[in-house]
């Protein structure tokens, strides 16, 4: 039986992804499932991993992105009893998930619960763990802080902001202006992007308790700077590099060593939820749970800006990099 993939062929531009055709279909091994992918994410760090700029990722092309996914269990390899064809799961896969089938270790993968879309249970993974593990396993926020996020009407942002509502958190937001309606609807007060630290400590009242930020590069000092006393900057993205804005990956990691190291009460973290993962395996399943657990409940809720079919993978890549997305973009990669 045949099925489809996308591919990275170098590393490059959106014209570097293209549908591959495979005659066979992989086979699980000792432990393993194969999984039927129902949907994937278009992400900013799929972008980053096409670009080879993710330095979680050491292969080289030609090989699939796929950052996470909810799939239906096809097939056990020897010795895997976990799940049973039928099952739906979950799993943060780093690449690989950008393909109809996919043959993954079944110690990895988190049960999704029934009744729960696919299409929302997704919004909990990369873009629902990331911001919950940044919150309470990183800066340790708590009702009556407040918060700074950059990029905030992105998928992670707009998680964020829902969180933020939902523990009682003081959330401002900075993102071009069109998706400032969006952030105020979350709950948040919105910022335009690319704001002075000035503009910014007059906005959130003289600073905040945490700020997230993607970015990198020239962001970083403008975030640092908008902290209250004893507050946290939790880097995690590389933005600016990635899209030619300047910065450098090693430079920006030396800043978060040396401004966590002055004697001024305030701290530094570089977020990354692969590193997390490896460092804390059982977080990883059990935060996706209490998303879940909150999903299920009706308190939070992906910001989805669109479903697109896996075919138009290169025009969401081109979208993410536009920066103009609303919330997620998902990837349609076979029907339930």
């Amino acid at each position: 039986m045949s099925w489809r993939r996308v591919v990275i062929t170098g590393f490059g531009g959106p014209d570097r992804l293209a549908i591959e055709e495979v005659a066979d279909l992989p086979e699980p091994r000792e432990g393993e499932v194969r999984v039927r992918v129902l949907v994937t994410s278009a992400a900013f760090t799929d972008v980053m991993i096409r670009k080879g700029m993710y330095p979680d990722v050491k292969e080289k092309p030609p090989f699939s992105p796929g950052y996470d996914m909810v799939g239906i269990v096809d097939a056990a390899g020897p010795g895997a009893t976990r799940f049973s064809p039928g099952d739906r799961v979950a799993d943060l896969t780093t690449i690989g998930a950008c393909a109809e089938y996919v043959c993954l270790p079944e110690a990895r993968l988190a049960s999704v619960p029934e009744g729960l879309p696919d299409v929302e249970a997704l919004g909990m993974i990369l873009s629902g763990v990331t911001p919950y593990q940044m919150l309470y396993r990183v800066a340790k926020m708590k009702s009556g802080q407040s918060l700074l996020i950059h990029g905030a009407g992105g998928a992670v942002g707009t998680t964020m902001l829902q969180l933020a509502r939902d523990a009682g958190i003081v959330a401002y937001g900075t993102d071009i202006a069109s998706k400032h309606a969006l952030i105020r609807s979350l709950g948040a007060v919105p910022i335009a992007a690319g704001a002075v630290p000035q503009e910014i400590a007059a906005a959130t009242g003289g600073g905040v308790d945490a700020v997230f930020d993607p970015l990198g590069g020239d962001s970083l000092s403008p975030s640092f700077h908008a902290l209250a006393p004893g507050g946290i900057l939790v880097a995690f993205g590389f933005g600016n590099e990635v899209m030619g804005r300047g910065g450098s990956i090693p430079v920006d990691f030396v800043k978060l060593k040396l401004w966590d190291w002055l004697p001024n009460g305030q701290a530094t973290a570089f977020y990354s939820i692969g590193a997390m993962r490896r460092r804390h395996p059982g977080w990883f399943r059990e935060d996706l749970a209490a998303l879940f657990a909150l999903l299920t409940a009706g308190r939070i809720a992906p910001v989805v800006a669109e479903v697109l079919p896996m075919d138009r993978v290169r025009e969401a890549h081109e979208r993410i990099e536009a920066g103009g997305v609303a919330g997620k973009l998902v990837l349609r990669v076979s029907e339930p």
